[in-house]
């Protein structure tokens, strides 16, 4: 999202010549307005991505390459640190007061499970790093069902932010080069501006192919965007004059038109940022290739009217403000998305703090001085970053106020969080007696509760298969394992090493664990059927189990534990059997475990808003699980396969409670924490004694 810039809309080179001419072009604002009303529209009402963003890029390529351009040709040199001073004076007025005001907000309304990744992002949009921490999200499997965080839309901010940074060095350095071997500064320039923007855009096509949400978060991949603003600033003159008026309001128009109908016919949140993001930033291009065609029919005409260039004006603190705004009516309202009235009212609210913003922050501190501006901002800034501090150590408090940890304990039964215990016919818990305790893990903790978030952990690439990597838990004495199990599938098999974890401590055992999100452990690819890569990650992890012949391999024995319209749909597919089949010829025994019930809502937002023993949050039993098992009906199940079904150590007869022997369930919409996976550990300890003789 571009910064407000007191020549925003000025631009100018004259293709050729060592000289450059500046030229207001009030189109260029109302293109800016009709990028930030897109954005927010699509926000509010569509939940879906416009393109807006990609023109911001645009446009800021445009303006900053334009005036760097003009400086280094008119005196020689780009002054570098000048530059910045003015960019981020320019920049960080309106983003410390929006961060100032979502931090507190934030604090007071988001859920105790939302405040330590909260906290992550606003000190990452502060530093501008925030498109990084959520590129790290977006390849960390478990943090891609976290809710959208009140500053998510800084990502985009950030790397604007690093672009202001690099670009007056490219610049500089291109115009020392030319001047020193006498080249033309113009066309030395675009020479530089292709050579990093065309790999940029190839980079950006082939990641976006291969990893989609890390690409559409990755610096590198929008450098052509940038770049192919500053090829039109330092062409536009020549180019505009080549078609005639007519032409050129045809064009405009054309390029109006699809940049309005990008996010309706492009499926931008999961194409971008690859060759499609051409169609935003084209038809951008479009707009200022149009020019001022002086024509009454002309889309300039439209974009340089009154309300394009009052919402122009307010582009850049609207961006800002309105996402937090639509974040936090949400959580407030409980509602997944807004209507009519209440998207309106949002609208409203935003329009009217951004105005606020620009006549009491940015105008003020611009007429007061660069130096001024960038005092008074590095001060809001460092106050949002000290009330991070402090509100990440109550957060620290409340997460170290849960107790014990069950999941680092042993198999022991806990007495105050006992768990699954409290369920388990075989415990002489009693869910009745059970003393009230602290919810473990806490609320504000819950969504890191992960099993492999743990230090024991050794991963690295197979040695035969260097595509596949392979995680080991060495047993903690040091001393050869006694055993050695393997854990094999997607997140839901994954989970059951936190079960394994306490057995193995205590045991000397050796856990080897291969993993693939969103990909169980079949011969087929049961979440997405078109994706070869599950399938061929699938029959390398199958190789490694039989090359390595663990004394046991544990993986799920059903899938997709939902309830749907005709009741429950959980299955055992063919290709879960196929894979048993394989382990059966390679003498490897298999443990195969249900499935758990997948609520389809964060249940640690939902306890944080009902409460404790609301019984809100909790699922019935028969919505979810058929009283025989999946596997049951299935002919061909091979004989050195044992079942542990699970399924009466995470429901009771009539529910499937959020909180079971004072531990969460749940740490996101489907996923066991490890915390209630390691109570688990006594049943499947006696599983493996009494199937495999241990």
């Amino acid at each position: 999202m571009g910064p407000q810039d007191p020549v925003a809309g000025s631009v100018g080179t004259t293709a050729g010549h060592a000289t450059a001419r500046r030229r207001f072009r009030p189109e260029l604002e109302g293109l800016r307005a009709v990028a930030v009303v897109l954005v927010v529209v699509y926000h509010v009402w569509l939940n879906r991505v416009s393109g807006g963003v990609d023109v911001f890029f645009l446009i800021s390529g445009f303006l900053v390459t334009g005036g760097l351009y003009r400086r280094a040709a008119g005196k020689g040199s780009v002054a570098v640190r000048a530059t910045w001073a003015r960019q981020f004076a320019r920049l960080l007025p309106a983003v410390a007061v929006v961060l100032l005001a979502t931090v507190v907000a934030a604090a007071l309304l988001l859920p105790e499970t939302r405040w330590l990744p909260t906290v992550r992002e606003i000190v990452a949009s502060a530093l501008f790093l925030q498109n990084w921490e959520l590129a790290a999200d977006a390849v960390d499997y478990a943090a891609r069902n976290d809710a959208a965080s009140v500053v998510q839309h800084f990502w985009s901010l950030s790397v604007q932010g690093q672009f202001y940074l690099v670009w007056p060095l490219l610049v500089g350095a291109v115009a020392v080069v030319a001047r020193r071997d006498g080249a033309g500064l113009h066309r030395a320039l675009t020479a530089t501006l292709l050579a990093v923007g065309v790999p940029s855009l190839v980079y950006s096509v082939l990641l976006t192919a291969s990893d989609q949400p890390l690409a559409y978060f990755h610096s590198l991949t929008r450098v052509w965007e940038f770049a192919l603003g500053g090829l039109l600033a330092l062409w536009i003159d020549r180019l505009e004059r080549l078609p005639g008026p007519r032409t050129r309001v045809v064009i405009g128009w054309t390029g109006v038109a699809a940049l309005v109908s990008c996010g309706l016919l492009l499926t931008v949140d999961r194409a971008f940022p690859g060759i499609a993001a051409l169609w935003p930033t084209g038809a951008a291009a479009l707009v200022l290739l149009a020019g001022h065609t002086g024509h009454r029919f002309g889309a300039d005409r439209w974009l340089s009217g009154p309300l394009a260039q009052r919402l122009g004006a307010l582009a850049f603190p609207l961006y800002l403000w309105h996402w937090p705004i639509l974040v936090l009516t949400l959580v407030v309202t409980g509602r997944e998305q807004l209507g009519l009235a209440s998207g309106a009212a949002v609208i409203a609210a935003s329009l009217v703090l951004a105005e606020a913003t620009r006549r009491l922050v940015e105008e003020p501190l611009r007429g007061a001085g660069t130096r001024t501006a960038l005092r008074t901002s590095v001060a809001l800034v460092a106050v949002v970053l000290v009330l991070c501090g402090a509100w990440q150590a109550l957060a620290v408090a409340r997460t170290a106020s849960g107790g014990e940890d069950v999941a680092a304990g042993s198999e022991d039964v806990s007495l105050t969080h006992p768990g699954a215990a409290t369920l388990d016919p075989a415990s002489a818990v009693d869910s009745a007696t059970t003393a009230e305790a602290p919810l473990l893990p806490s609320l504000v903790g819950a969504g890191d509760d992960w099993s492999y978030r743990n230090g024991t952990w050794q991963c690295g690439p197979s040695p035969s298969r260097p595509d596949l990597e392979v995680c080991r838990i060495p047993p903690p004495s040091g001393a050869p394992p006694q055993k050695r199990i393997a854990v094999v599938g997607d997140s839901h098999a994954q989970q059951y090493t936190a079960t394994l974890m306490p057995l193995a401590a205590q045991r000397d055992w050796e856990l080897v664990v291969m993993f693939r999100g969103a990909c169980p452990y079949s011969a087929a690819s049961e979440v997405d059927p078109a994706d070869d890569g599950c399938v061929n990650w699938n029959r390398e992890a199958a190789d490694e189990v039989a090359e390595q012949r663990p004394d046991a391999l544990i993986t799920l024995a059903s899938r997709d534990v939902r309830t749907g319209p005709d009741g429950p749909t959980e299955q055992t597919p063919p290709g879960f059997v196929a894979q048993w089949w394989r382990a059966h010829d390679a003498g490897i025994p298999v443990v195969a475990v249900r499935d758990n019930p997948r609520p389809g809502f964060n249940v640690p937002d939902c306890v944080s808003r009902e409460g404790r023993h609301s019984g809100a949050c909790d699922l019935p039993r028969d919505g979810y699980y058929h009283s025989l098992p999946p596997w049951s009906t299935v002919p061909d199940v091979p004989p050195n396969v044992s079942f542990l079904d699970v399924a009466d150590l995470v429901c009771d007869p009539q529910h499937c409670p959020s909180e079971v022997g004072n531990v969460l369930v749940y740490l996101d919409d489907n996923h066991l924490t490890a915390t209630y996976a390691a109570t688990l550990a006594p049943a499947m300890g006696r599983h493996l004694e009494t199937t495999l003789a241990w």
